[in-house]
């Protein structure tokens, strides 16, 4: 007659299976996660250009994107100015969240269309508002024609309007995804505060600023650092609409990268401006949370 196998053996096979369904995800974040960031962070000390060796200059990469004028005069200060468009995309999205939250007709509909962009490929998105753009026989040129307008903007060819149209294609393109949000958030707020501040004479402006917005503030704050986050990387678009012209006036931190890198071949100087790019991310995120002690409510 055998016995019941001892409870430890019972333990450590759980442990093993528990080992067993996390080695892959490790080892895949090991090898093609770490691995390249240790070799990037490397790689930002010396003069390398992918066919040759690489030759330790130690700082020298970071000294000249330090005194660049293409770095921080154009690619780096056009990125933090695309980041307009981020707060005027959040209080979009949430009007239109809160007008989405009422009993319309055919909200079904409306929720739909407005999230359909964030579903679609960026590819086809870009193609669609370089068109929408274009000088000649885009869709808004056409309508300022008939509109008496003889002569319309060149939207994507002058450095004045370059970056304000791409701003509005972002705002656009990440209405629906925020306004989702959002609404997930608001069908969240408890009504029995809506109501008891209602009772106690509050207007809809004193409830949504005392009530609801309090209650929506993590979402906010959510919502704002990954737009920030992907804010700093603003890359697929741009090179797809402009590839950064004309004249550098649209081009991106992340789009300068990806030149050095990949079209130029100073994988060094690329890894050290990757690095900086990081440092400036965590720095601003650090930055927001500790803001966000002040603002947002988890309770």
């Amino acid at each position: 007659m055998t016995g019941k196998p001892p409870l430890i053996s019972v333990a450590k096979a759980d442990r093993l299976w528990a080992y067993g369904f996390i080695a892959l995800p490790v080892l895949g974040f090991l090898l093609f996660s770490l691995g390249p960031m240790i070799a990037s962070f490397y790689l930002s000390f010396t003069q390398y250009e992918i066919l040759s060796p690489p030759v330790w200059v130690g700082l020298d990469n970071y000294q000249r994107l330090a005194t660049s004028d293409l770095f921080i005069g154009k690619t780096l200060w056009n990125t933090l100015y695309y980041m307009i468009g981020i707060p005027i995309g959040m209080a979009l999205s949430l009007l239109l969240a809160l007008a989405l939250n009422q009993q319309l007709r055919f909200q079904t509909f409306f929720r739909t269309v407005l999230f359909l962009p964030s579903i679609c490929s960026i590819v086809a998105l870009a193609l669609l508002w370089r068109w929408i753009y274009n000088a000649d026989y885009g869709l808004i040129n056409t309508y300022l024609q008939q509109f008496g307008i003889t002569d319309p903007p060149r939207w994507l060819d002058t450095p004045m309007w370059v970056k304000p149209s791409l701003i509005m294609m972002g705002i656009w393109g990440n209405l629906g995804y925020n306004m989702v949000l959002y609404l997930a958030a608001l069908q969240a707020v408890p009504k029995h505060l809506l109501e008891a501040a209602q009772i106690d004479g509050a207007n809809p402006w004193h409830r949504f600023w005392n009530v609801t917005f309090p209650v929506i503030s993590p979402t906010t704050f959510f919502i704002a650092i990954i737009s920030i986050i992907g804010g700093l990387q603003s890359f697929d678009a741009i090179y797809i609409m402009t590839r950064g012209g004309p004249e550098y006036a649209s081009a991106t931190y992340m789009l300068y990268l990806y030149q050095n890198g990949f079209q130029y071949f100073k994988m060094g100087y690329a890894s050290a401006m990757a690095w900086v790019l990081a440092v400036i991310i965590m720095f601003i995120t650090w930055i927001q949370f500790r803001v966000a002690k002040s603002w947002v409510h988890y309770t």
